[in-house]
């Protein structure tokens, strides 16, 4: 399983982004996008990776830390194997390199130890 985000860049205080985060390729045991859990994370240099988002394998269930809540939207599209994270008001303390991460199972999980599979990650800058 190869995942690969996108959409991160420079922005204002108070501006928007959406990061897209696309899936390709099965489990061993033959799974793909439309039966992971799927999450997001983030990290800044010399501090642990930090949950933000996450979804079960519908969307229909969704969970946010409490740093994003409100502001921060999951949301999935099987039929494009694509995970998005719509991110407004953002603040300068949410510039991070942002990771999305994908394991089979049901509901959603918080814990990056719980997710097999990671993308490279896209940056996010946010201007104060």
């Amino acid at each position: 399983v190869q995942l690969q985000a996108s959409g991160g860049g420079l922005v204002q205080t108070g501006g928007s982004l959406r990061l897209s985060c696309a899936a390709s390729g099965r489990t061993s045991s033959g799974r793909t996008f439309s039966s992971f859990r799927m999450g997001w994370f983030r990290q800044t240099p010399g501090k642990e990776r930090e949950f933000v988002a996450a979804c079960n394998w519908s969307g229909g269930i969704t969970t946010y830390a409490d740093s994003v809540k409100g502001r921060f939207t999951i949301s999935r599209d099987n039929a494009k194997n694509t995970v998005y994270l719509q991110m407004d008001n953002l603040k300068p303390e949410d510039t991070a390199v942002y990771y999305c991460a994908a394991s089979p199972g049901v509901g959603v999980t918080t814990e990056h130890i719980r997710y097999d599979y990671w993308g490279p990650g896209t940056l996010v800058t946010v201007s104060s």
